[in-house]
């Protein structure tokens, strides 16, 4: 069979690549076409477009950029009207997967959307939009299929793909040498994976470094964004280290994080990595999302706890004072580490165990063979 995959971000290629592999273990004439990355193309599908054009954060970014996303989505609608796949599989990315829905659903082609858009946290009669586009929705966070269930609508639960890659990490152990940390205990500083997120939140995190020189501070890079950006930034911190698409191995060496909220607040909790979580965007962004937002928390971590297990510190309260704050109280000695590791540990037994890729993919090919 024929599957059309479409990932608008970094974390989505990852999985998409995941479900990839896992689809041809139970379907092995499988043919793969796919908005995403080097990853989904490693795994075999054929790269129409990368993600790096697709990825507009903020609604100021987004509205600027409306051209640019209009104009993509017109050629991904003839793309996929010309090569009519048997199904269009659709992974996070909500603006764009959910139009990229109904235009399917439209033109008589079968629609799986893979780790739901996040309508749980504003405009959540949106729901109502996945279950008349969609024909079966597999979802990867446990209070979903409850949300779901309020709009009358059955959806799959598969777990979470992080544990896959969580269970199939394994540690370099020459990690600390090939990047030259020194014998201090390493804070992990995850800006994001966009360009804004990271001018806008790395200098904050960076103020910090001189308040803590017991501590080597470690920049998780990722390769898609221009070493110029991180060189600029890093120009008046020279002890301030960066890797490059290693942040499970910079986390792994580890005492504490400061993260910026998405993905990676959760891959943090889940390596056991005591962390800060970080959000800061353009004033018209959050002024238009904190009027819109549904949910008390930002952070995956504090969401599937349903209660505050990491800090959050958001937009005007991320100030260097309060990181460095934050930051104190979580290191090692402190009884916050203590009771944060134990929110850790409640967050992990509800996430289940590993085996979301193979089961998404097993039910999918399932489902198309109806």
């Amino acid at each position: 069979m024929n599957y059309y995959l479409i990932a608008g971000e970094r974390s989505g290629d990852l999985h998409g690549a995941n479900l990839i592999r896992a689809i041809r273990s139970y379907d092995s004439q499988a043919a793969f076409r796919a908005y995403g990355g080097e990853q989904m193309e490693a795994a075999g599908a054929v790269l129409v477009r990368h993600y790096r054009e697709m990825a507009f954060m903020g609604f100021l970014e987004v509205v600027k950029n409306l051209g640019t996303i209009r104009r993509i989505m017109r050629e991904c609608q003839t793309d996929l009207l010309a090569n009519r796949p048997d199904v269009l599989i659709l992974i996070d990315y909500a603006g764009f997967n959910l139009r990229m829905a109904r235009f399917a659903k439209k033109h008589g082609i079968r629609v799986f959307y893979y780790i739901s858009p996040k309508v749980w946290a504003w405009n959540q009669r949106r729901a109502l939009k996945i279950k008349a586009t969609v024909d079966k929705l597999f979802t990867i966070l446990p209070f979903e299929t409850e949300f779901f269930a309020r709009y009358n609508y059955k959806v799959e639960y598969v777990g979470n793909p992080l544990l896959d890659a969580l269970a199939d990490f394994q540690p370099d152990p020459s990690f600390r040498q090939k990047i030259g940390v020194d014998a201090r205990p390493v804070v992990a500083l995850l800006p994001g994976s966009r360009h804004q997120e990271i001018t806008s939140i790395l200098p904050l995190m960076l103020r910090v470094v001189v308040r803590f020189p017991a501590y080597q501070f470690v920049v998780g890079t990722v390769s898609n964004l221009p070493a110029s950006l991180y060189e600029a930034l890093l120009a008046n911190y020279p002890d301030v280290l960066r890797v490059d698409d290693a942040a499970y191995d910079l986390l792994h060496i580890s005492t504490a994080a400061l993260v910026t909220s998405g993905t990676a607040t959760l891959e943090t909790a889940l390596l056991n990595i005591p962390q800060v979580v970080c959000y800061k965007t353009t004033g018209i962004s959050y002024a238009i999302a904190k009027n819109l937002i549904a949910v008390p928390f930002i952070s995956l971590v504090n969401l599937i706890a349903d209660r505050e297990v990491v800090k959050e510190l958001i937009q005007n309260d991320l100030t260097p004072d309060l990181i460095s704050a934050e930051l104190q109280r979580i290191l090692p000695g402190q009884e916050s580490r203590s009771i944060l590791l134990s929110g850790y540990a409640d967050v992990q037994k509800k996430m289940g165990a590993p085996g979301a890729s193979e089961r998404a993919g097993r039910l999918m090919v399932e489902e198309l063979k109806k």
